[in-house]
């Protein structure tokens, strides 16, 4: 929900030179040399397209001896497609051959190991897959080579190209009996659907459409572990209940928000907790202990619960603290003391140790850590929360991007460029939208230390975007503001405004394996929940008021001082919001039926 801090015009002067000097000197292949060891090596390849543009996900596994380095080639079938921006990789193409180097950090691989790499891509006409693949120069076909090689090696690739995977990720359930991890919990499962939250969307003409999703439950405060009658934001059901009622409705699974660290959203007001920021051991005892002990439950080993670990926390101490403009006295002590981290490495060491428990860690999105300053230090940051407090890294079953936010899920329209990443829009970021963020962002985890099966989730809730203001085709004339402007379907007034957007759409509905790298869509912020009061509102919650959900306010450092797009008459965090959830479905995209 938040956003960092614009680049420096220092920075900035750095960016356009670095890309002037590419263009200057060209695009020239520097391969890596090839390892002294009997080669072998399996490709796989999968894109997400869309007209005019796509993602490539490529994993390169080595099945001979060890490599300390490796030069990947491979040609586009067609003259039309070319890579525009890559990560993970040293990228160039001259012609129709591609070329990728190794980084310093991922040119070692064992026997067995892999690594993953992509890119953005352009086509036209059509965007088939290559059909061949070398490493080091040697064809990959997922098999050893002899050690001892021909006298005169053969001087083409072999005829019969390895398999490639279908650009689209089986929908085949996994195995695995109850109770047992499996590789993606979303994958041929049927989804919880919370009896309090179907029941506000179908009091809203038209909401019976939607009412039978599965969404989140958000355990956001001590009393919601048992049920809190009197609440206006989680009802009577505590824990326990929608455990019992998952069972009932024979769901597969069910996913929680665990959602109270001490010093809670330091940066914001409209949805600070409960706990102080130096009530850790609390934290701890009254509010992880006892939900780890009732997931825990034998009674729910068939069920695979799923926790979203803490929103909008670890992604703060990278961009607002220390000198940034953005920086807040209250994230600045948790920094210094160390709360979320270790409250973080608790919460992932405690349900982790749960058998049929998937833990996905907060992300942010990329209107919050999608620059360069940003990116790689978010990465570092969640390995070191995954390893505090007795965690492992392996208590991460994957990443979640976007939670309760409304950035898009793809920009069908708009891609980043060198060209056009100095428009206000996309401020030099990275990246435009959150799909291609996300599927970068894990391959940078993998990097830190993370397993390569991690998978991530977007939640898209309200980042649908539809009715009448979405663009039903690129812009091509005028600035690049008004282009980037005409293409976007993202219609915020700012990519940092967060609170009760205006004009917002419900989303992809909840799905599995819907891009590669990505384990699902799905609704995680419950639509018609509130972000947060337009004015101050007294409540025991301690929810706070927030200026970015005041319709009146004319912004911070965070949004660069633009108006926040938020809806009048709003609630506090939470609470139901009627008016809300009337106009995402009227913007839903795809539109609702």
């Amino acid at each position: 929900m938040k956003l960092r801090n614009s680049l420096s015009v220092q920075q900035k002067a750095v960016a356009v030179a670095g890309a002037s000097a590419l263009v200057a000197a060209g695009l020239v292949a520097i391969p890596a040399s090839g390892a002294l060891a009997a080669p072998g090596c399996s490709v796989t390849y999968s894109t997400n397209q869309w007209q005019g543009g796509f993602t490539a996900n490529i994993t390169i596994r080595n099945v001979g001896d060890p490599i300390s380095n490796w030069t990947l080639q491979f040609t586009f079938p067609d003259s039309n497609q070319r890579v525009s921006q890559g990560w993970s990789a040293n990228w160039t193409q001259s012609g129709s051959q591609v070329t990728a180097t190794n980084m310093p950090w991922n040119g070692s691989l064992a026997t067995g190991a892999s690594t993953s790499i992509g890119f953005n891509g352009t086509w036209s006409g059509s965007n088939p897959a290559p059909t061949s693949f070398t490493v080091n120069g040697v064809a990959c076909n997922g098999s050893t080579p002899p050690t001892t090689p021909p006298t005169t090696p053969p001087t083409t690739p072999p005829t019969t190209p390895p398999t490639t995977p279908p650009t689209t990720p089986p929908t085949t359930p996994p195995t695995g009996s109850p109770g047992e991890r499996v590789d993606n919990p979303y994958a041929g499962a049927q989804g919880y659907v919370n009896p309090e939250w179907k029941a506000k969307a179908e009091s809203v003409p038209g909401g019976n459409r939607v009412s039978n999703t599965p969404t989140a439950v958000w355990i956001d405060r001590i009393a919601a572990i048992e049920g809190t009658p009197d609440s206006t934001s989680n009802g009577p059901m505590g824990v326990r209940d929608h455990l019992d009622e998952a069972l009932a409705q024979g769901a597969d699974y069910i996913q929680f928000v665990i959602y109270n660290l001490p010093g809670r959203d330091c940066s914001a007001l409209a949805s600070n907790g409960e706990l102080k920021p130096d009530e850790l051991p609390r934290y701890k005892s009254e509010y992880i202990d006892p939900i780890a002990a009732i997931q825990a439950d034998p009674k729910y080993a068939s069920l695979r619960i799923i926790n979203i670990i803490e929103i909008d926390s670890l992604p703060n101490l990278v961009t607002n603290t220390g000198s940034r403009p953005t920086a807040t006295p209250e994230c600045d002590t948790m920094k210094a003391n160390g709360g979320y981290v270790r409250g973080v490495g608790y919460a992932l060491a405690k349900l982790g140790a749960i058998p049929n428990v998937y833990n996905y860690l907060d992300a942010g999105h990329h209107g919050w850590i999608g620059w360069d300053d940003n990116f790689r230090p978010s990465a570092q940051l969640f390995a070191e929360a995954a390893r505090a407090e007795g965690s492992t890294l392996a208590n991460v079953h994957g990443f979640i991007a976007n939670t309760a936010n409304y950035s898009a899920t793809l920009e069908p329209y708009l891609d980043v460029t060198e060209q056009n990443r100095q428009s206000k829009w996309i401020d030099w970021n990275r990246y435009v939208d959150e799909q291609r963020f996300a599927q970068a962002l894990r391959t940078e985890l993998i990097a830190q230390g993370f397993s390569s099966s991690i998978g991530m989730l977007i939640d898209t809730s309200r980042n649908g975007w539809g009715g009448s203001a979405r663009p039903t085709g690129p812009v091509t004339s005028g600035t690049i503001d008004q282009q980037v402007d005409g293409s976007r379907i993202d219609r915020r007034i700012h990519p940092g405004n967060w609170c009760n957007q205006s004009g917002a759409g419900l989303g992809e509905r909840p799905r599995a394996n819907p891009a590669p790298g990505i384990d699902a869509y799905v609704w995680i912020k419950p639509p018609g929940e509130s972000d947060g009061s337009s004015e101050e509102i007294p409540n025991n919650e301690g929810k706070g008021f927030d200026r970015m959900c005041d319709p009146t306010y004319t912004g911070n450092p965070r949004n660069n001082n633009n108006m926040t797009g938020a809806l009048p008459n709003a609630p506090i965090s939470g609470a139901w919001f009627p008016a809300q959830f009337q106009e995402l479905m009227q913007n839903a995209y795809p539109p609702l039926s």
